[in-house]
């Protein structure tokens, strides 16, 4: 009997230790790691896109890790590619949550691809933070797993419209847009923009995700004779279009949003970029005086020593930052549905970036940056559009 009840002890011992805290860990959760989860464009026509968004997420994860990562747990990034496609977009996403076991997702770069990949995330409780797209259908209707840094295409895209009509008085305003989610997203933004200053598109021309086909967009467009072309698609297919324009004496500012991939759309364009517009969702990556670039720009090159600092990997950065902000916030150990609370309703200051968070506000960031592209290549941020500004 004496043996018995001891025997019943150690088997209750055993169950009380199986289901303490330490061995009830999320997925992705160990006693010295935590691993995070992308699915994003490693390859392809929006390759420079997912690589910049990953680069800027291992620098601050890199950062955090050498100074002895978040309450002794590093941090890791598991990358899949997905080449910018929602089929291969849930393939990549289902293989992180389920093979990978991954604690959240950060960093994915797409509105397509966020389409198909966020209603995964969702149904498994899965934080989605920090999505390179400013598509409406992630900020309203809210979704509690949804965490985004940018401001949304509506607020660029207003924007644009403000500066074209306001500074350079131009009422005859075209649109160049990728044929899917993304481009129909920014389509809106613009049409909403439009519609409240009782305006409407001269012309609009599409083509296909994952190509350079915009020759007939081209043709089409130039038909209204618009003095500014607003083009929503990334780097690839947006330089070939400009190169094209310029080349059949086409006389219209061009003018690109966030999701282009500033830096490499200037390296395809080379002197065909001189005074194109870009748009921005982030500081000037350039501008060491604001604390959280130089600490970019540190942890940038500690990670790689040749990256050069750009728009897209300084939004990775930042989603990296804003990560090890919340986690280290947590109280207890780390569960996606505590990081979910503490990101849904804080304030985070990350030296110059200040995001802030609410009820029914999964958005951090609203500000919207105006670039031009010079003659040199680089980018020069401006405040007006008008001639000297």
């Amino acid at each position: 009997m004496k043996h018995s009840f001891s025997s019943a002890l150690k088997f209750f011992a055993v169950l009380a230790v199986a289901a303490s805290p330490a061995f009830a860990a999320e997925p992705g959760v160990s006693a010295d790691k935590i691993i995070f989860g992308q699915a994003t464009a490693l390859e392809g026509p929006a390759a420079a896109l997912g690589q910049g968004m990953r680069e800027g997420i291992l620098a601050a994860f890199a950062e955090a890790n050498r100074a002895g990562g978040v309450k002794g747990r590093k941090l890791e990034l598991i990358s899949r590619d997905d080449g910018y496609e929602p089929n291969k977009s849930i393939e990549a996403t289902k293989q992180l949550l389920n093979d990978d076991k991954v604690f959240a997702l950060v960093g994915p770069v797409g509105t397509p691809t966020s389409a198909a990949a966020q209603p995964i995330t969702a149904e498994a409780g899965v934080p989605f933070i920090g999505p390179f797209t400013g598509a409406e259908f992630l900020r309203n209707p809210y979704k509690p797993n949804v965490v985004n840094v940018r401001a949304s295409y509506f607020q660029e895209t207003e924007e644009m419209v403000e500066r074209l009509t306001k500074d350079l008085k131009f009422d005859r305003i075209a649109i160049l847009y990728q044929d899917d989610a993304f481009g129909r997203a920014g389509l809106a933004g613009v049409q909403k923009a439009m519609e409240k200053r009782q305006m409407k598109l001269v012309s609009e021309g599409t083509f296909e995700r994952n190509t350079v086909a915009v020759k007939s967009a081209l043709l089409t467009i130039r038909k209204g004779d618009p003095q500014a072309v607003i083009m929503i698609g990334p780097y690839k297919p947006n330089a070939e279009f400009i190169k094209l324009a310029r080349q059949v004496k086409m006389d219209a500012v061009f003018v690109n949003i966030s999701f282009v991939g500033s830096n490499a759309l200037a390296k395809e364009l080379g002197g065909a970029g001189t005074g194109v517009v870009v748009t921005q969702v982030v500081p000037f990556p350039e501008d060491a005086s604001i604390p959280v670039v130089a600490a970019y720009h540190k942890a940038l090159k500690a990670a790689n020593a040749n990256a050069e600092p750009g728009f897209v990997s300084l939004e990775g950065y930042l989603v990296g930052r804003l990560v090890i902000a919340a986690l280290d916030r947590l109280q207890g150990e780390p569960t996606r549905a505590a990081l979910l609370s503490v990101l849904s309703k804080g304030n985070y200051d990350l030296g110059g970036a200040k995001m802030t968070f609410g009820d029914n506000d999964n958005q951090g960031m609203d500000e919207v940056f105006l670039t031009v592209i010079q003659p040199d290549g680089k980018f020069k941020p401006v405040k007006s559009l008008a001639a000297g500004s």
